[in-house]
């Protein structure tokens, strides 16, 4: 059993390496699949509306990089596809030379990791008019242009502008400018240009301001979140993995250490007979003289 010692200590250290490269394996997976990560859809021209024959860019851009992001849509026939079915991919971005009525619908960024960005709505024209809005929220506070706008020539006329049906105002430069949106602007928005038609609707959203504390003192002001950040989990994996890592390396120490002082019991011991004690001596003497005077009478 004393033998075998040594091998149950060698399985011991594998086992740990194994270990040691999988939760190396698993925070990798972790961080790939569950760091924050946002990408923004961007669209060029900015408008929710489009007339038949425009082009458009769309790309997808985050905070650090913009690579591994896919541009995707949905259309208002309910098919799913990416930028190489319907446009001509260059890198995260996507350009329609020659948008059709049938390319009306919902685009949105789509990472490796099924990660998704907030979605746009598209609205291809046929008619002579369009509304040209925001294509993405409009922040709470911030002003807004709508413009009413023809195909041909391309102009801006005397417009009525409709919200959720009910006439707003008429402009008559062709355009209306809410100067500070509000919650209760949010909604949805046409126009109508007399002898040339009606715009399709487009839904307009309104984002709200991240609440803040703002804390003033005599000197200066600063600005605090409401909330302090959790505590991130990429963070205590790193530490997992660095103490799951080092064990091997002190397990081979000790397993080195104790191999050396197995060896060393192993060593052969000299055998020293210690020197008899004077009783002993005495005894043998007497035996000495019982042997000789037996050995003189069996002569005799």
């Amino acid at each position: 059993m004393e033998e075998t010692w040594p091998l149950w200590l060698l399985l011991l250290s594998s086992l740990l390496c194994c270990s040691s490269n999988q939760a190396a394996d698993y925070t990798s997976d972790y961080t790939s699949d569950h760091t924050s990560r946002y990408a923004g859809l961007k669209v060029s021209p900015s408008s929710s509306q489009l007339f038949k024959g425009d082009s458009v860019s769309l790309s997808c851009e985050e905070d650090d990089s913009s690579a591994g992001w896919t541009l995707r849509r949905k259309t208002t026939r309910g098919q799913v596809s990416q930028c190489e079915d319907w446009g001509q991919p260059a890198g995260s971005s996507c350009e329609m030379g020659y948008v059709l009525p049938w390319d009306s619908g919902v685009y949105w960024c789509e990472s490796r990791q099924g990660q998704t960005s907030s979605s746009i709505n598209l609205t291809v024209s046929g008619g002579a008019v369009i509304l040209q809005s925001p294509v993405l929220p409009v922040m709470e506070g911030d002003p807004v242009t709508l413009t009413c706008t023809t195909r041909t020539p391309a102009s801006t006329l005397p417009a009525a502008f409709y919200k959720d049906g009910s006439l707003l105002s008429t402009q008559p430069a062709g355009h209306m400018t809410i100067l500070h949106v509000s919650s209760s602007d949010e909604g949805l928005y046409s126009c109508d240009i007399s002898g040339h038609g009606e715009s399709p609707p487009s839904w307009i959203s309104v984002t709200g301001r991240p609440s803040t504390t703002t804390t003033t003192t005599t000197t200066t002001t600063t600005t605090t979140p409401s909330a302090p950040p959790p505590v991130s989990l990429q963070l205590v994996f790193r530490v997992v993995l660095h103490l799951v890592v080092f064990c091997p390396y002190l397990v081979s120490t000790v397993l080195m250490v104790s191999l050396y002082g197995h060896r060393g019991k192993d060593l052969p011991v000299s055998m020293e007979t210690a020197p008899p004690t004077l009783t002993e001596q005495g005894l043998d003497d007497e035996y000495d003289d019982v042997i000789s005077a037996v050995t003189t009478e069996h002569q005799f």
